[in-house]
């Protein structure tokens, strides 16, 4: 009875589960899905509670546990994150199965992201390994799923999802090792972790992913990040506010922690979208941003600590606070350096945020004549004056466009 009816409406199986088929590369119009936006959000939890724990660490004078610490938990964030969204770019089927299996990751998120202050504060990954794993299980049963219904994609479907298994399978091994091999177990997990892709596409037919949809999912985390760098800054400086009033350095703080988060923005996005011609570029353009999020969330927590050693409740040199700022900012500039001439889009001068970057970390050194709050309007200004120089050259000379291949 049950398979006469599902024979008799096929259209209708169909929309509870569909064949696993790739989607072109060269679709029109193709655009992040709410559901990848919704996946985006159990994420930045994950990012914000990554960025607080830095936060506390700097400010409690900590800086080496929390750089570490930060750098590991940042690196599984990002990590699952990337992988679902190049999944979701070559194979999204949007049926009942794939929504769930969704629906499981970002499960897994949100329980990785509970245990990211005990990664980030005793580096007990326990938590963050179980939370990890499961996120894990579930892109295996989505490749698997492509190694049985797609046979263009069958010979990278079952590579992904045996490189990803055992590796899985060394985490949790990981988790009986004593110290200090854990530490070059996770180091080792890392590499592992970065050689799956490398594997799966260059051994055969890479996975047809869509370069307008993944430059677009990127941009849009990139935003999600900076709110949550506007959210956690807004988040202490109402708490200094409510304790301290207001003052002279605490509005300083605030016009240029906006000049900062408005700059790198529009830095970001300024000219057109990156031009991922080859499955190498790409590739190398995706790892990159592992160091971009991670710079933008750190920036959000050096403006906390900013707002701390202002009004007094911080255990570190004011010196530090701009650093905290400096370092971040700095970083991002020679990244999104390092990515537009990549991709060959939107940048006429390199060195000009090569300079920039300089520049603000010269002025950090200026924190004992300044004051906190001076320094971090000053970094913003100097951004500014970085992106207008950029948008002044560019303009004068054109902005550089990708091959005809490319676009």
């Amino acid at each position: 009875m049950t398979r006469d009816r599902r024979s008799a409406n096929p259209t209708r199986a169909r929309r509870w589960l569909r064949t696993m088929r790739a989607r072109d590369p060269r679709e029109a119009h193709r655009a992040a899905t709410p559901l990848e936006l919704l996946f985006d959000l159990c994420f930045v939890v994950a990012v914000a509670q990554a960025a607080a724990q830095l936060h506390h660490h700097v400010t409690e004078a900590h800086l080496g546990v929390g750089l570490l610490g930060y750098a590991m938990v940042f690196f599984t964030i990002w990590w699952a994150w990337m992988n679902f969204t190049w999944f979701a770019s070559a194979y999204d089927t949007d049926d009942v199965a794939y929504r769930l299996l969704t629906l499981l990751q970002m499960a897994g998120a949100l329980v990785l992201a509970a245990g990211v202050p005990a990664a980030a504060t005793s580096y007990d990954l326990t938590v963050i390994t179980i939370g990890y794993v499961v996120m894990r299980v579930a892109l295996v049963a989505q490749w698997l799923r492509v190694a049985r219904q797609d046979a263009t994609g069958r010979p990278a479907g079952i590579r992904y999802a045996v490189g990803i298994m055992v590796v899985q399978a060394g985490w949790l091994v990981r988790l009986a090792l004593p110290h200090p091999w854990d530490y070059t177990g996770l180091a080792v997990l890392v590499i592992a972790e970065l050689l799956v892709p490398m594997w799966a596409e260059f051994r055969g037919t890479a996975t047809s992913w869509h370069p307008g949809h993944i430059s677009e999912r990127y941009g849009l985390f990139t935003i999600i990040v900076l709110g949550e760098v506007i959210f956690a800054s807004l988040t202490s400086i109402q708490s200094a506010l409510s304790e301290h009033g207001v003052s002279g350095q605490m509005l300083l703080i605030a016009a240029g922690g906006l000049i900062l988060v408005f700059t790198m923005w529009w830095i970001y996005f300024m000219g057109p979208d990156a031009a991922l011609s080859t499955p190498r570029i790409a590739l190398l353009w995706g790892y990159a941003h592992y160091l971009l999020f991670a710079a933008v969330a750190a920036l959000g927590a050096g403006l906390q600590v900013a707002v701390d050693v202002a009004v007094h409740r911080a255990h570190v040199a004011a010196t530090t606070a701009t650093f905290a700022v400096a370092v971040p900012l700095a970083g991002f500039l020679l990244v999104m350096c390092w990515l537009r001439r990549l991709t060959h889009t939107g940048l006429a001068h390199p060195s000009l945020m090569v300079t920039g970057a300089v520049i603000v970390l010269v002025l950090a050194l200026a924190t004992p004549v300044l004051g906190v709050g001076g320094v971090i309007l000053s970094i913003g200004i100097a951004a500014a004056a970085t992106l207008t120089a950029a948008l002044v050259a560019t303009h004068r000379d054109g902005v550089p466009h990708p091959p005809p291949e490319a676009r």
